[in-house]
């Protein structure tokens, strides 16, 4: 159950981006005519469509998880970092809880792994087609400042924190807290969000790293890869990583964001603890 609830949420991303895409404008690629941009006439997108099957795919699904999870012994649990949410799956309330706030955790994620993506290729054109689909993707997002998009994940998840802690608190999921405590555990569970980063930069250099001695063809995606993988390396530059014709790096960088990771967690596992 819990494989096809994460399974759910990639369908209601796609859903989701899909919506956004369905608003995106068109824009001509270097060297194209004007006429290349025209479209022919046709009537206007059925954009809400998307946001309406979004909708639907979370309420059909909770009602499904409501019917199915007490007969498998399901205990549906959601993660924010340090801490855990448990639902009753014979409460069909809880799980349309559930449902909705699975997919926001998955959606604030992947806006999350978006921001890094524009932070770290913020001096690269809009002639390469996948920054310019990241950047369209977050829309006005893209044209704030860096200090602001980094702090974003930790502010949203503290005002998230904030309003959804009494609603738990009247439902007896959490305990009743200090306001000042409420407010830190909204701060350390958007680091802990942050932290998620780490496994779309292994990623990156995991496919860096087979493109390096695996000849996989040429195209945009590809070439976006290995310039954003070099740039996620660029700490380790200068640092003598190289044998002969093979190269370290990308192992040394997954090596060290892996550590640094799970040093984090623990940390913030012992902070969320200690809090008064």
């Amino acid at each position: 159950m819990t494989l096809i609830d994460f399974i759910l949420n990639i369908v209601g991303l796609l859903l989701w981006l899909n919506w956004r895409a369905a608003e995106l404008p068109v824009t001509a690629r270097p060297g194209t005519s004007l006429l290349s941009t025209l479209r022919p006439a046709q009537g206007p997108r059925p954009r809400y469509y998307y946001l309406g099957g979004v909708v639907l795919l979370l309420a059909v699904r909770a009602l499904f998880y409501w019917q199915a999870g007490p007969r498998v012994h399901w205990s549906p649990q959601l993660a924010l970092g340090p801490t855990t949410l448990a639902f009753r799956a014979d409460l069909l309330g809880r799980m349309f809880l559930f449902s909705g706030l699975s997919f926001g955790v998955s959606l604030g994620i992947f806006y999350v792994w978006l921001l890094l993506l524009s932070w770290a290729n913020g001096k690269v054109t809009n002639a390469d087609p996948v920054q310019r689909l990241i950047r369209l993707w977050l829309g006005r997002l893209e044209r704030w400042p860096v200090a602001i998009k980094l702090l974003l994940p930790i502010v949203i998840s503290v005002a998230g924190w904030y309003f959804l802690h009494p609603l738990l608190v009247h439902l007896s999921m959490v305990p009743s807290i200090t306001r000042g405590r409420l407010l830190a555990q909204g701060a350390i569970i958007g680091v802990a969000a942050c932290l998620t980063l780490k496994f779309l930069i292994v990623v990156f250099l995991v496919l860096y790293l087979l493109n390096s001695y695996v000849y996989l063809g040429e195209s945009a995606l590809w070439n976006f890869v290995n310039a954003t993988a070099r740039r996620f390396l660029q700490p380790l530059r200068g640092v003598p990583l190289r044998a002969g014709k093979i190269d370290f790096a990308p192992l040394a960088g997954i090596v060290m964001v892996m550590l640094a990771s799970d040093a984090a967690q623990r940390g913030l596992r012992w902070l969320y603890q200690k809090l008064p």
